[in-house]
């Protein structure tokens, strides 16, 4: 397939190009001695990871710890309710720690232990890849500092007990919003201090070259098993795939199995409470292009131009800007960026619990909300949604605020 001079045929091969940018989106600004960090970060992983070893150690703990691959399942109960369009979910709520957040994590700390690296730093928002962060720290013995915004640490309080029965040190962030977007800023300035001993993990496809490619490389393995299993279960294609995206490291890795073929590709941004600037995080809808956080990407911006305060019901896409890649493939056309709302999202959450058994994370129920539409206005066909979390971190959160419905 080709589309505006890109052949995703070779794709990955061209994309990021060597100083890591996707077009005109993504490279690496930061200061030097974090540059001289993420040279050595880029030669080993283009090195290490290629080894037979690597590999091969990887996929054993896939397999024998992760529980991978994680099952695709028909949602029947309410795919009759909507019509003749079958909808389907890749369940990344099964993977070990309950979300995609493991897959990069087991990845990228098993690529801190070959460098001889003593400690992770991460980040976290909904606490899904603060929770994986600390379980690969854990399983490879590893100290560990998650870098968390009050809010979302209140939000959020069964992950937090995780992280801390992990082994983890959680960092309370308590300037500016004290959500996600602080979180990073105060993981960066720990990193920037540390980074002869320890390797921060950045949690989705965002941040300096080579984070955006290599987090996209270990998520992949969603998209390569999902496009496997739904040929199998149904011997064709979907006709749509779909999945939320705030950074976006579960729709890159969902979405690099299907680019090449001729499936329609959705990435779902957050509303939020509508659309005036500071009640939704919908950065591909309504920004521009801008740097944050040592990458080039579309971002939401204030009055002075500064990343603008965001919002979403969901604390792992209250983010201001989305990672390169998808600014790419949002300017090429090859992903529909849309946005679903805070009410649709949790209409989504509370239907597919009662219908299929299955409790959403509030991230993926946006993903899970836009495919219900998207299954309303289609008169046949399939779609796969990235069920990219499980609901449980979030159980306490959505009764206090909407009670059970």
């Amino acid at each position: 397939m080709k589309l505006n001079n890109v052949d995703f045929e070779t794709y990955f091969r061209n994309y990021p190009n060597k100083e890591g940018y996707f077009g005109k989106y993504g490279g690496s600004y930061i200061p030097e001695n974090l540059q001289n960090a993420m040279n050595e970060i880029t030669e080993a992983y283009f090195t290490i990871c290629q080894s037979r070893q690597f590999i091969a150690e990887l996929r054993r703990i896939r397999k024998e710890f992760q529980g991978r691959p994680t099952p695709v399942s028909h949602l029947e109960r309410l795919s009759n309710k909507l019509g003749s369009v079958q909808l389907y979910v890749k369940r990344e709520d099964l993977n070990h720690t309950g979300a995609h957040k493991l897959n990069h994590c087991m990845g990228e700390v098993l690529l801190a232990k070959y460098m001889g690296k003593k400690k992770v730093i991460a980040e976290t928002g909904a606490g899904q890849h603060g929770v994986a962060m600390a379980t690969a720290a854990a399983y490879f013995g590893m100290e560990c500092d998650i870098y968390m915004g009050s809010v979302d640490i209140k939000k959020q309080a069964p992950n937090v007990a995780r992280m801390k029965i992990l082994g983890a040190n959680v960092v309370e962030v308590t300037h500016g919003l004290a959500t996600l977007k602080e979180a990073v800023d105060s993981a960066f300035e720990a990193y920037a201090k540390e980074y002869k001993d320890a390797i921060y993990c950045i949690g989705s496809v965002v941040g300096p070259h080579p984070f955006p490619m290599m987090v996209r490389d270990f998520q992949h393995v969603v998209g390569e098993e999902a496009r496997e299993q739904f040929i199998e279960m149904t011997g064709h294609l979907p006709d749509a795939i779909v999945a939320c995206v705030g950074g976006g490291s579960n729709a890159a890795g969902f979405f690099s199995g299907f680019l090449n073929d001729p499936v329609d590709i959705y990435g779902i941004e957050p509303l939020g409470r509508g659309t005036a600037l500071g009640d939704h995080a919908a950065s591909l809808q309504y920004g521009t292009e801008g740097v944050m956080h040592g990458f080039n990407s579309i971002m939401l911006k204030d009055e002075n131009g500064d990343p603008a305060p965001v919002y979403s019901v969901a604390s792992g896409l209250d983010y201001p800007s989305s990672g390169p890649e998808h600014a790419f493939l949002h300017d090429l056309g090859r992903v529909k960026y849309d946005v679903i709302n805070d009410d649709d999202t949790i209409d989504a959450f509370f239907a597919l619990s009662r219908m299929e058994g299955i409790i959403p994370a509030i991230e993926s129920a946006h993903a899970v909300a836009y495919g219900i539409k998207l299954a309303e206005r289609m008169d046949h066909g399939s779609v796969l949604i990235n069920l990219s979390g499980r609901g449980d971190k979030d159980m306490d959160y959505i009764i206090e605020k909407y009670g059970i419905r």
